[in-house]
């Protein structure tokens, strides 16, 4: 047993200090990244904010969305086959490139997805998903992945420490996810006792990913448009939102009425609620790691899209990037004891 003493932050632990900036109005910030990916060797442009692959976030309605923003949606995995050729006929090629498709390791999983990429091979982006990406076999699957699809852009994860990313990005992944523990419906930190701060594990990732030519993506932990400013200025390359983008017309989970309110579910891939819809229950061996809960009906996706653009536009004048891509040199996070006034809630 060891004790790591520094102090680890979540976003809730800073602010960004505002820096001198010429810039005029927050139209003139440039949200749009430009990736070359270090195994797929594909190009990538867009903005790089992904919905995440949740049956009730990553869904084919949030990608129609959310593609005419330039941004991505990690499809989640539950789709049929013949609901994948119903989505994908007739699209574009600028629209392969605006889908993940997201695959566990079990053998079904690496066959279906097989099956969807060769339905359409014009399909950019692979994302290898698991809770605990520490696993040999995760880094063996990774590797099988990459030997078959040499020219896909491979996203694994999930890990928070900076060892980890090395080994996943050297095993084939081009894109890191990092994250455990941090996401509004997840429950792994109580579970488990495991788990990293979220915008330390961004910075720490970040710097190794980066040494290597990499990629990270910051996922989960961001309840707000401030909060993704902060993933990006940690030096995340994309960030991942499921809450954020939860209880919307395009977002799956059952509808509920209740005293005049409508809400929507929403719950973790680990929970008992996603368990028995996908896979007959909770197994003996192991608990559920994820909650349900009721998320006020939200309207339109594209409004709350709209929002959280504007949100990380504004952060970005506030400390004199033009472009997203600056948004890491200009960031000086201050530790703070306090974000709002809670005057009025």
């Amino acid at each position: 047993m060891r004790i790591e003493a520094d102090l680890k932050l979540g976003f809730k632990d800073v602010l960004i200090r505002p820096k001198r900036s010429t810039l005029k109005s927050r139209a003139q910030v440039a949200l749009e990244r430009t990736f070359t990916f270090m195994h797929s060797k594909r190009q990538w442009t867009g903005v790089p904010v992904i919905a995440a692959n949740m049956d009730t976030v990553g869904t084919f309605e949030a990608a129609e969305v959310l593609a005419q923003f330039g941004m991505l949606t990690a499809i989640h995995k539950h789709y049929s086959f013949a609901a994948w050729e119903r989505f994908l006929a007739g699209r574009d090629t600028d629209f392969f490139e605006r889908v993940m498709v997201s695959t566990g390791t079990a053998d079904e999983d690496y066959a279906k997805m097989g099956e969807i990429l060769a339905l359409a091979p014009q399909l950019h982006f692979i994302c290898i998903d698991v809770a605990n990406g520490y696993a040999e076999a995760f880094v063996d699957f990774v590797q099988k992945v990459r030997a078959t699809w040499p020219d896909k852009t491979i996203v694994a994860g999930n890990v928070v420490t900076g060892e980890m990313v090395e080994e996943l990005l050297l095993s084939g992944a081009d894109i890191v996810k990092v994250g455990i523990g941090p996401g509004s419906v997840c429950t792994t930190r109580v579970k488990t006792g495991v788990g990293y701060p979220q915008l330390s594990a961004v910075i720490e990732c970040a710097d190794a990913a980066h040494g290597l030519g990499g990629r990270i993506i910051s996922d989960g932990g961001c309840a707000c448009a401030g909060d993704v400013a902060k993933a990006f200025g940690g030096g995340a390359d994309f960030v991942m939102l499921g809450g954020m983008f939860a209880g919307h017309d395009e977002s799956g989970g059952e509808v509920v009425e209740r005293g005049g309110q409508t809400y929507k579910l929403f719950y973790g891939m680990s929970s008992a609620t996603a368990m028995e819809r996908h896979s007959g229950g909770v197994a003996e061996y192991r608990s559920s790691e994820g909650k349900t809960v009721e998320v006020p009906y939200r309207g339109p996706l594209r409004e709350t899209v709209k929002d959280i653009l504007g949100g990380l536009r504004s952060a970005c004048t506030y400390v004199g990037a033009g472009a997203l891509k600056e948004l890491t040199k200009r960031t000086t996070f201050i530790r703070v004891l306090e974000q709002e006034s809670k005057a009025f809630t």
